[in-house]
This record gives C-alpha cells, structure tokens and sequence, in this order.
C-alpha cells in the first residue's frame, strides 16, 4: 500500500470539485485576540457533511471500478461515515456503515439522510471497525477503511493545497489526528511542496494511543478511549498514515477533556462556528502552545461541526 503522491493530490481536485468549494481560510480577530498569535482557521466545518472527510470519500467512491460499485462498507463514528454515504448517494452505490453503539445520534441521522444503512455495533468505533473487517468478504462488498487508503488521503489533502495556495507564509499547521488521514494529506503536500511549514498533530489525551505510538517509536493498543472527541477516538494506530506521519508530522500535542470543552466555547466565542471535539481541538491546542508559537503564522484545520446538542450543552454548561 503506497503512500499517496503529490500528482495524487492534484488529480484528486478534479472529482473533489466537482461537488465542493475550496474552504474558506479566515483570520478571526477575536481568535488573535485571545491567543495572541497570527492565526487562520480552515474551515472544513462548512463542507456539505460538515467535515473535512468529505474529500476523500469524493475522490475514492468517485475512483470505484464496475465491480466494486455493487456496495461499499464501512465504520465510523460519522465523518468518515458522513463522507462515504454521501459520494455514494451521488454515484449511486449501495452503503452500508457500522457504528458504535450510543454513537452520536446527529451523525447517524445524517447517515441515514445521504441513503445509508446504519448498523450499531460495539462499545467503540474500533469494535465496529474489526467487525466489518470480519464480515465483508462475506457480504461481497468493498471494505472502506477510514485511514488506511491512498484515494482517502490524496481526497483530503486538498485542503491542505487550498492552505498552501491561499498563505504561502504558513509556519505551523495545527490538525487533529484520529485515523491520521488528514494529517497525512498536509505533511504529504508540505514536503511535496518542499515548504517549511510545521505540521503539529493534536490528539485526546483520553484517546493518545498514536501519540504514544509516534514518540516511543513502538506502536501501542489502548484498552479504551473516553473523550467528548470522538473524531479523534482511535484505540489504535492505521498502518498507512502511521507510516506516513513517522516522516511528516513535525509535534503532536495531547488535550484534557478540560481543554478540549474550551476549544469548543473558544470557536463558539471568537470565530461564531460550532465546532466538535475534534474540530476544536486545534484551537485549543493554539491556546496551550502559545508561548512557543509567539511570533508565527499559525493555521488551525476546523476538521468538522458536528456535534450532538448533549455534547454541547453539557460543555457550556461547565463554561
């Protein structure tokens, strides 16, 4: 399985856009403000599905030989899920996508309204995952892993051409790692680039399993995960981003579920975007960091906006 290219990324653009718009890229004064620092925010959150996923399902649903057209399955918590019910709502193929049980219950309606069929299954995303890994050759459909997929990767790396296009200047791109796709699409197309711009993942601490991964150099399993992220909920390293972000990510900085709920009201507060754990996390991760990115030029990718209204009260309740 060979890591995407950055002609891979380019080609990519084609079938991305013929469904979306690059994302808007702003630089919030009342974010300045309250970090201190020169920072943008990429906002995948206003994509169609509401998240950055939506690219790489575009580019690998729209990619499909014949044969594999006849249904695609997956697991999700919902972005991925969001993104491949969505193309194959548009390119006509059968969908079906395994959650976890008690998932959040926006994400699976919105399943539900691009044409999937929703199955609860397991305690977490990666109990969902090993079970439609189990049971897809059984069923004879194509197996979309939400990381581990070169046409994944190369779909949204787009956004991080779009960044790159926009504020050549950048210095640090901040992005929140789950499976590690989008951070792989942004070191990918800054090497390809051959720009010198830092690429700093951002993870749970209640979710760590790749940061713990990446900096002892020996891949670890968690036995569980709990954070309000659940973008980023992996118990588990993928072995095509993993490799990839060996070389390319730059920093990884994990979040409480304290600093996670502020990334949420800090989004709310100084950019009015609703934004989700996941999505948050790299604000909050500029708020932790700030000492250190005193004097750059920061991007933080908003992966998406989906969070569940329980979720939501309960993080401005504790405000």
């Amino acid at each position: 399985m060979k890591p995407p290219t950055l002609d891979d990324i380019s080609d990519a653009r084609a079938r991305v856009y013929r469904v979306l718009r690059p994302t808007p890229l702003i630089r919030h004064p009342l974010l300045g403000a309250a970090t201190g620092l020169d920072i943008y925010v990429k906002h995948e959150n206003h994509n169609p599905t509401g998240a950055f996923k939506i690219r790489g399902g575009l580019n690998l649903i729209g990619s499909l030989p014949d044969h594999e057209r006849r249904g695609v399955i997956t697991a999700s918590t919902g972005n991925h899920g969001q993104s491949i019910a969505f193309a194959c709502q548009r390119e006509g193929v059968p969908c079906t996508v395994f959650t976890p049980v008690g998932n959040n219950p926006d994400k699976n309606a919105a399943m539900r309204a691009y044409g999937a069929e929703v199955i609860e299954y397991g305690r977490d995303f990666d109990e969902a995952r090993e079970h439609v890994e189990q049971i897809h050759k059984e069923r004879g459909l194509r197996y979309v892993h939400s990381a581990n997929e070169p046409l994944l990767i190369a779909g949204v790396g787009t956004l991080a051409l779009e960044i790159f296009d926009e504020l050549a200047g950048v210095d640090v791109i901040l992005t929140p790692i789950g499976g590690g796709s989008g951070a792989s699409g942004c070191g990918l197309v800054r090497s390809g680039l051959r720009r010198r711009t830092q690429i700093v993942g951002v993870q749970a601490e209640r979710a760590d399993a790749f940061t713990r991964s990446w900096r002892s150099g020996t891949r670890v399993i968690a036995d569980r995960v709990s954070t309000l992220a659940e973008g980023v909920a992996t118990r588990v390293t993928f072995d095509l981003p993993y490799s990839i972000l060996q070389r390319e990510l730059d920093d990884v900085v994990t979040l409480s579920e304290e600093e996670l709920a502020g990334g949420i009201r800090l989004a709310l507060q100084a950019t009015h975007n609703l934004a989700e754990g996941a999505g948050a996390a790299p604000l909050a991760a500029a708020m932790k960091l700030r000492d250190r990115l005193a004097g750059k030029t920061v991007v933080c990718v908003m992966s998406g906006g989906n969070v569940d209204a329980g979720t939501l009260r309960r993080v401005l309740a504790t405000a």
